[in-house]
């Protein structure tokens, strides 16, 4: 082995053990490891330049900032509304039809952000009961199509690195419909063993707000139950800090006192039954002008996880103050400026005019929903939209106009017609998943002219000599899905392709097969709330606990492995 080969099989050792060790972003993680790989001489940049413009990586970049466009179509208001009507057997095979067909052409991610609302809405079932089904079934849709999920934009781009012909729109359909089809009969038979978390935790312990009792105001001096503070509709006081102090629980006797913080527990749309009373501010007052509320969910890459509100100077970088903070069954003590944030706590923010300006909000934050998730596009720009896509797709998908070039022109559409944005557009650029995806294209250019990926090939054929094929795709299958798990779907699949591709290069057989492992194994994330972008939405939306996710993760993790992996033998065979 030359120095060459230890150096970066040293680099793809460190890399891979601070994606699953530390809290660090996998897309600084993967920028500096191509970086590091440069300044040692190891690649040229203009070959590390054109990883990073690689055409299905474009068409990634393009697929996700229409998504804003596609979102606000009267097709998702529409089918918001379906989910509100019939039993329980209906709703979800309503759900998981509507939700596996979207995400099958748009982003997953944009699809259940559009969707939580209308679930949560939904007066006839529990949404702790629909809430991860939406989230299976937006994974089970990104399956279907080429375009359906990131992950399979990534390994096409590994695939036509590698010098082969580009996977094909529907190359995934059958498996993925197979697949679909077992894990809906899976969520029915599942779904009604998922706890009514509305009634097993009572409604006002819901969100977390403060309130301060200004100088002079008409409540000190009086109790809680005089000021009627103790029966407020979908509210809760829960407690007081006087003096650093705590009061809990709150008695209806309490008096109030000047200065006294008042903590409350419920409906975040009771904001302004608070904002009513005389010398009662909220957290922030001065920053409250009226404006809608939105709600976010702090991502598991954050930067402000692990500190407060006030360490992290919220106001001053996001340009908005948050009004509410609720995380699941949790429940919270201390001042709202001084709670530590976690990944999954969703917080209620008041606005400011820049807070969609600010650069770090989708990577900080997995979702925003509010003001633009409720707003629609009138019904001739949403037909305009949908009319539009459905002719990028249909023409790409008979190679009469290349999908980067239609999407291009859609895109330029829909700014053109007031569809989306420009601050919109800017905002939906997936910098992390570009840097993840061409620092991983560079990573496995390394591997390949290094001569690491014929060796890797070599070494797993000898390891597996009496396993077979079988075996050695198996063990592909269960290395990706074990990364998926813990250190997400896009990385998994960006550090798990150059390994599955160099053993049946070992082998000299067609890699076919150990393409389609790496895909349906890198979308095989059920087990944890963590691993993947729309469990992580759901989480804090359904007020669930991690064995929520184990209880039905784990059996359709199972049965969606062992029917991938038998159709993708039975349909590519060696």
């Amino acid at each position: 082995m030359t120095l060459d080969q230890i150096g970066i099989l040293g680099v793809l050792a460190v890399l891979i053990t601070l994606l699953i060790a530390s809290k660090l972003k996998p897309a600084l993680l993967f920028g500096v490891t191509v970086i590091v790989c440069y300044l040692a001489g190891m690649i040229e940049l203009p070959s590390m330049m054109a990883n990073f413009s690689n055409s299905s990586l474009l068409v990634l970049v393009l697929l996700m900032m229409i998504s804003a466009a596609i979102e606000k179509t009267r097709l998702i208001s529409w089918i918001s509304q379906q989910l509100s009507t019939g039993s329980l057997l209906q709703v979800l095979l309503k759900m998981g039809v509507s939700t596996a067909f979207l995400s099958s052409f748009t982003n997953n991610t944009a699809v259940v952000a559009s969707l939580i609302g209308a679930i949560k809405r939904n007066g006839n079932h529990p949404p702790s009961r629909l809430l991860i089904p939406l989230s299976y079934f937006a994974i089970f849709g990104g399956t279907l199509t080429l375009i359906g999920t990131s992950t399979n934009l990534i390994v096409n781009s590994f695939v036509m690195d590698a010098g082969l012909p580009s996977l094909g729109f529907f190359d995934f359909t059958l498996i993925g419909v197979v697949v679909f089809a077992v894990g809906l009969v899976m969520l029915i038979l599942l779904s009604p063993s998922l706890p009514d978390t509305q009634a097993e935790a009572p409604e006002e312990a819901d969100y977390f707000l403060e309130a301060k009792v200004n100088a002079g105001s008409p409540l000190i001096g009086r109790t809680v139950a005089e000021n009627k503070l103790r029966n407020l509709q979908q509210l809760y006081l829960a407690e007081i800090i006087r003096g650093g102090k705590r009061i809990c629980p709150v008695s209806p006797d309490d008096v109030l006192a000047e200065n006294d913080i008042l903590l409350f527990c419920g409906a975040v749309h009771s904001v302004g039954i608070l904002q009513d009373f005389p010398g009662l501010d909220l957290f922030a007052e001065n920053q409250l002008k009226g404006q809608n509320l939105v709600e976010v969910i702090v991502s598991h890459s954050a930067e402000i996880k692990g500190k407060s509100i006030k360490e992290c100077h919220f106001r001053e970088e996001f340009d908005a103050v948050v009004v509410a903070i609720r995380r699941g069954h949790t429940p919270l003590q201390g001042g709202l400026g001084n709670i530590i944030l976690r990944e999954g706590d969703t917080l209620v923010l008041a606005p400011g005019r820049d807070f969609y300006k600010v650069k770090r909000l989708n990577r900080e934050f997995v979702v925003v929903s509010g003001v633009d998730a409720s707003t629609r596009l009138d019904k001739y720009r949403s037909g305009g939209v949908m009319l539009g896509f459905a002719a990028v797709i249909g023409l790409a998908v008979f190679e009469m106009v290349p999908l980067l070039k239609g999407l291009l022109v859609l895109l330029i559409g829909c700014v053109v017609s007031g569809s989306i944005t420009w601050n919109e557009v800017k905002r939906r650029f997936p910098f992390d998943i570009w840097v993840v995806v061409g620092s991983a294209l560079t990573l496995a250019q390394l591997l390949t002219s290094s001569g690491l990926a014929e060796m890797m090939g070599d070494f797993v054929h000898t390891y597996f000599a009496d396993w077979g094929l079988i075996g050695a795709l198996i063990a592909v299958y269960l290395f990706t899905l074990l990364l998926t798990e813990l250190i997400t779907n896009n990385a998994a699949a960006a550090l798990a392709f150059p390994v599955a591709y160099s053993i049946p290069v070992g082998y000299g057989v067609d890699p076919s097969a150990f393409i389609m492992a790496v895909i349906f194994a890198a979308s095989c994330s059920f087990v944890s709330p963590y691993g993947y972008q729309t469990n992580l939405m759901v989480y804090s939306a359904g007020n669930y606990q991690l064995k929520d996710y184990l209880r039905i993760g784990i059996p359709i993790s199972i049965v969606y492995s062992v029917t991938a992996l038998s159709m993708i033998i039975w349909l590519f065979p060696f």
